[in-house]
């Protein structure tokens, strides 16, 4: 089984955390088929960093964005399983061994991801309840805010062949959008571990780079609405969400005196779709 994980590592001008986020691959206690590194551009020393390490595969591109980026990744791929970790995060030793246990114990089940350490500015801190994690057919539980970390995740390609790549038309919140698309289709196994170490604060990252995130996920939901395989129990759960983030993006767009957007969104017209 270990010589079938394809791990995919997306990257933009983050040689400062990259060899650390290899590393802790190439650490692991089982080996991944083969680690895909694609460099999105990046202007800085990573492609130095990425060379130090014959047993990567390499491919830089000019810069597309993160969907494209792992989208590339997984095309490139030749394992049954595929991993990502975003070049920020960290691995724990045993990430890939108690995943392919599990895939071994839940045969059936197609993705899995595990509990995660969080780090902001160099200290921990704690989650939140809202960000609590669920297993099962969790298509509701995902609707209020991304609970899958990309870098927990390890799923089965054949998923990307049911539910389709990462959208590369969405400039943020494109693992919000793909997680609902699996978790409709699927179920998903939450491992209670905590497995992989998330580092953020720094300001490269898209929470920072974009106002007001909850435009994306109202887009996203939106999108999803159109799928046929939603039920109309959670189709309303949809609206209902819909509804709920359209309202906290106008009453930021109110305090920001962006008067269209407040207009646009304060009486939830996409409510109706």
């Amino acid at each position: 089984m270990y010589n079938k994980v394809s791990v995919i590592i997306p990257t933009y001008n983050r040689a400062l955390w990259l060899k650390e986020a290899i590393e802790s691959v190439l650490n692991q206690n089982s080996r991944p088929k083969e680690i895909i590194v694609v460099d999105d551009g990046s202007n800085d020393s990573t492609a130095e960093i990425v060379k130090q390490y014959s047993q990567l595969k390499y491919i830089s591109q000019e810069n597309h964005g993160v969907s494209h980026a792992r989208n590339v990744g997984i095309k490139a791929s030749h394992g049954e399983w595929i991993a990502f970790l975003d070049s920020d995060d960290l691995w724990g030793p045993d990430k890939l061994k108690v995943q392919l246990q599990a895939i071994s114990t839940y045969p059936q089940t197609s993705i899995f991801y595990t509990d995660e350490i969080w780090i902001r500015n160099g200290r921990r801190v704690n989650q939140g309840k809202r960000h609590a994690k669920h297993s099962g057919w969790i298509f509701e539980q995902c609707l209020p805010l991304c609970i899958i970390s990309p870098s927990s995740v390890i799923l089965h390609r054949n998923v990307f062949e049911k539910v389709g790549l990462f959208d590369e038309s969405l400039p943020a919140c494109e693992d919000y959008d793909l997680w609902l698309r699996i978790a409709l289709q699927f179920p998903i196994h939450f491992i209670s571990e905590t497995l992989i170490t998330k580092r953020g604060g720094h300001s490269d990252q898209l929470s920072r780079k974009f106002f007001g995130m909850d435009r994306f996920r109202v887009q996203v939901l939106e999108k999803i609405l159109k799928n046929p395989l939603l039920t109309p129990l959670l189709r309303e759960s949809v609206l209902v969400e819909i509804e709920k983030k359209s309202q906290v993006y106008a009453a930021g767009c109110l305090k920001r005196n962006r008067v269209e957007e407040y207009e646009q969104y304060k009486n939830s017209p996409k409510f109706q779709v």
